[in-house]
């Protein structure tokens, strides 16, 4: 947790919505950089003290306690990366999508062959 951050954000009597919409990133977003769930980058450190109006050092902390673990499960109870929460069904769909794309570059791969076969 970014306590330096939410001090001082509380103090500036700003809401974590209108931090978010300065950085032009979703409240819930923040929120997760606030708690230390997703890593705060230099840019928007800079970004965060302009508009506060202090120094970076005032407010930033180091990411050490980021977390890149954090897994939840889908529907069918396999675990998924960070933050993702994708049913079964549409990771079946998408894997049905991604061996029609490879079929038909094999194919066209076949027809450039053979039509490099014919130009010789």
């Amino acid at each position: 947790m970014k306590t330096k951050l939410i001090n001082t954000r509380k103090n500036k009597r700003f809401s974590q919505q209108d931090v978010a919409t300065f950085l032009k990133i979703s409240p819930t977003h923040y929120q997760r950089k606030e708690h230390g769930d997703t890593k705060i980058f230099d840019e928007e450190w800079e970004q965060i003290a302009k508009l506060f109006e202090v120094p970076v050092e005032d407010i930033k902390e180091d990411d050490t306690e980021f977390k890149v673990n954090q897994y939840f499960e889908n529907v069918s109870g396999n675990q998924v990366g960070s933050y993702c929460n994708v049913p079964e069904f549409l990771l079946e769909n998408q894997q049905k999508y991604i061996n029609i794309l490879l079929e038909k570059i094999e194919e066209l791969e076949k027809k450039v062959e053979l039509l490099s076969k014919q130009m010789k």
